[in-house]
This record gives structure tokens, sequence and C-alpha cells, in this order.
């Protein structure tokens, strides 16, 4: 295990659990490096055909670490963001991803479904993309793949309300494959991912890359960087990340439209 991301080769499936359920798998910058490094290595692992992403515990994972983001808007953390490197090995991943998902899947770990090939959810999973609660935008080309997926009223109404969508309504929508009852998850998850990795990988690959197009991806993820790194600048977001630390709701009334 790597910073919380245990990693297992299982058949050709590169199954990589987020384990940290003490604090509902929310990510750090050392767990986003950890992903990262281990889906651009299997870029050169010819043994991997196969990417499976799940989280331990009660939910798939609780987003990003509030107070790594609380740190950045006030100046207290430097360095790589170590999130930019696993969005980029999403969108620019050969292999075909597979996701597992159940209980809540907060922010990324909503967005990362959109550049998953199959999704597999449970029938307690609770998708949800709040990040205008904390005056922050949509990434990982979120703003482009969530409208083309499930329309722009429903995407709108996901990014700018933050309410969560069930696993039925996901499923009706467009951005899961099955739900399947929590007790069958994984095993329907690494059924799928087994099926995959027994298909001639070159087909799977050169299909992948014809219906996605990792350029405009890439595009739109660094367009949604700079958006989102000039907001954790934001009054509205210091107030958002200091009213999550004080348990009280944000006010943001006194605030000007910036």
């Amino acid at each position: 295990m790597t910073e919380h991301i245990k990693i297992e080769n299982d058949g050709g499936i590169l199954i990589l659990t987020m384990a940290r359920p003490d604090k509902k798998n929310a990510l750090t910058n050392a767990m986003y490096g950890a992903l990262a490094d281990a889906i651009q290595g299997a870029e050169n692992d010819p043994a991997v055909r196969v990417v499976l992403i799940r989280g331990e515990g009660d939910m798939f994972t609780a987003g990003n670490d509030v107070g790594e983001f609380a740190a950045i808007a006030t100046g207290q953390m430097q360095g790589e963001r170590h999130v930019s490197r696993f969005l980029k090995s999403l969108a620019q991943s050969s292999r075909p991803l597979v996701a597992a998902v159940h209980g809540r899947a907060v922010g990324v770990g909503t967005t990362m479904l959109l550049h998953c090939d199959l999704v597999v959810l449970a029938e307690n999973a609770l998708l949800s993309t709040p990040f205008v609660n904390l005056a922050l935008v949509p990434e990982a080309a979120s703003s482009l793949l969530m409208p083309l997926r499930i329309g722009y009223a429903r995407a709108f109404e996901m990014f700018a309300l933050g309410e969560a969508v069930d696993a039925a309504s996901a499923l009706a929508w467009g951005i899961a494959n099955r739900v399947v009852p929590l007790d069958r998850l994984d095993a329907e998850a690494k059924a799928l991912a087994g099926r995959l990795a027994r298909q001639p990988a070159g087909a799977v690959s050169t299909t992948k890359r014809l219906m996605r197009n990792p350029e405009m991806l890439m595009a739109q993820i660094l367009a949604e960087s700079e958006r989102f790194a000039e907001r954790l600048k934001t009054m509205e977001a210091r107030e958002a990340f200091t009213a999550f630390a004080e348990r009280r709701p944000p006010d943001f009334s006194k605030l000007a439209a910036t």
C-alpha cells in the first residue's frame, strides 16, 4: 500500500483501492500522486490490460481532502499538486478503466467516473458534485463531459446546487452501466473487468481512443484548472472553507460576485 492506496495485480487487472476509510477516503495530495503513478505505470506494463478503481470502508470517496483545500486557499500549502497528474492519467489512459462505487462519491469521486469506461454502482451509491457549494468550479473536464452525458439541465443542477443523485437515476441518465446490490458490487465489477481483460487489448484501446479525444479532454482540464486555482484565492472560497471548519452554513450574501 502506498499513501492510503492499495495496489493489486490480478490476472491482467490492476486494482486500485482508496484505503483511508477513517477519513471517508478523502483524497490527499499524496493519494493523488500514488493513483497517478499507478495509472501512468500501467501504460508501460503489457501485463496490465484493465484498471479497476474502488474504495474501502462505507463509501467510494468523500472527494478532495477539504483540509488541504483550505491550506491552499490560505497559502499554507505549497508545492506540486498531484491532482493534475491524476486527471491527466485518467484522460490519457489507453487501458479501459472500470469503477466499483458504493456509498457516497463526492466531487472528484463522481467526475472521475466520466473518464471510466464501465461504471458499476451499488444500490446505495449517491453521486454529488458540490463544487459551487465550496465557491469552486467543476474539474476533470466534467464541465464538458457531464453535459454531454446527461444534458445541460441536469448537469447544471448537479454542479450549481450540489444535490446528490441516487444510483437508479445515475443509471437512467447514463452515468453508470450497472446497479447491483452492495454485496455483489466487487464481484460484478471484477467480472466485467475480467471480460475486458480477455478481449483483444489492441482493439479495445483503439476503440477507446476513437471514442475519447485525450487532447480535447486535456484542454478542458487545463482551462478548468486555471479557473479552479483562481477560485481558491477568492473571498468566497475563504468563507466556504472557514464555514466548513467552523461547522456552520457559509454566508455569501455580503460578497460581491466575481
